[in-house]
C-alpha cells in the first residue's frame, strides 16, 4: 500500500475498523467544536481583551491541522475520483461541496494576514463558523439534508425565483401606494422591499406598515400570499426528506440467498 492511498484511508470517514482513521475523524470533529466555541467566546470582549494570545494561537492551531487536512485531500483526490485523471480529480475536489467546504475553513485566516480594514476582518473572522459544515462529512443526518437539497435544487431554485418575483411586485405596489403618504417611511422600492420580505414571511416587524386603504388591502393580500410561500420549501424538503430515507431502507434490505426472506440489516 502507497503513503498516498494510507493517507486516503484516514483522512476519509471511518467504516470503525480503522483505528487511526477513527482517531483522525475524532480529532477533526473536536477541533470543529472548539472553533465554533472560540467564534462565540471572542464575541465576548472582555474575554476576548483578556485571552487574545490564547483565541491567536488556538487559530494559528486549527488553521495548520485543518490545512493539512486540505492539502492531504487534494493529493488523494485521484483516489475519491477513480475514473479521473489526477488533475481533473483536484478540480472535482476543489469544486465539490465539502472542497469549498474545506476552503472557506481556512482562507478567511489566511486573508486577515494581509492588513486590511478592520470592518472586513471582522466579517472575515465571523466566516470561520463555516468549518461547522465540516461536520457533513462525518454526521449522517447532516448529510441526508444535503443530500436532499441537492436533488431538490431544481425545485428549490424555483421557488426562490418566485419568491424574488413576489418580493419585486410587493414592495412596487407598496410603494407607489404608500409613497405619497408617507414619504419618509416608503422612500424607494429597495427600501420597501424590507416590508415585502417581512410580510411575506408572516414575520411582521411593524417598523413599516400601510395606513391607506388601498394599502391595507395589498398588505392583507401579501401576507396570504407569504404563507404559500413559507409552506412551499417546507413542503419541497419534507417530500426529498421521506424519499432519502425511503431509500436508505431499500439499501438496508438484505434478501437470504437460501430461503429467500427479506430482512432489514443492522
Amino acid at each position: 500500500m502507497t503513503i498516498g492511498q494510507r493517507t486516503y484511508q484516514i483522512i476519509e470517514k471511518s467504516d470503525g475498523t480503522d483505528k487511526s482513521s477513527k482517531v483522525f475523524d475524532i480529532l477533526i470533529m473536536s477541533l470543529i467544536l472548539l472553533n465554533v466555541l472560540s467564534v462565540i467566546l471572542e464575541s465576548h470582549q472582555s474575554l476576548y481583551d483578556e485571552y487574545q494570545r490564547e483565541f491567536m494561537l488556538f487559530e494559528h492551531f486549527s488553521v495548520i491541522i485543518f490545512t493539512i487536512e486540505y492539502i492531504s485531500r487534494l493529493f488523494t483526490a485521484h483516489y475519491k475520483y477513480p475514473n479521473k485523471s489526477k488533475l481533473a480529480a483536484v478540480f472535482a475536489f476543489v469544486f465539490s461541496f465539502y472542497g469549498l467546504i474545506d476552503l472557506l475553513a481556512i482562507a478567511p485566516s489566511y486573508l486577515m494576514l494581509i492588513h486590511l480594514d478592520l470592518r472586513f476582518v471582522r466579517i472575515l473572522r465571523l466566516f470561520r463558523l463555516f468549518r461547522i459544515f465540516k461536520f457533513g462529512r462525518y454526521n449522517s443526518a447532516l448529510y441526508v439534508l444535503i443530500r436532499v437539497i441537492k436533488s431538490r435544487r431544481e425545485e428549490l431554485i424555483l421557488t426562490l425565483f418566485m419568491s424574488c418575483i413576489l418580493i419585486l411586485f410587493s414592495a412596487s405596489l407598496i410603494y407607489f401606494v404608500e409613497r405619497d403618504t408617507q414619504p419618509d417611511v416608503f422612500t424607494s422600492i429597495t427600501q420597501s422591499m424590507w416590508w415585502a420580505v417581512a410580510t411575506l414571511t408572516t414575520v411582521g416587524y411593524g417598523d413599516m406598515y400601510p395606513i391607506t386603504p388601498l394599502g391595507d388591502i395589498i398588505a392583507s393580500f401579501v401576507a396570504i400570499m407569504g404563507i404559500g410561500l413559507v409552506a412551499l420549501p417546507t413542503g419541497i424538503i419534507g417530500t426529498g426528506f421521506i424519499e432519502e430515507i425511503s431509500k436508505n431502507k431499500e439499501k438496508k434490505k438484505c434478501t437470504c440467498p437460501k430461503c429467500g426472506n427479506t430482512f432489514h440489516a443492522e
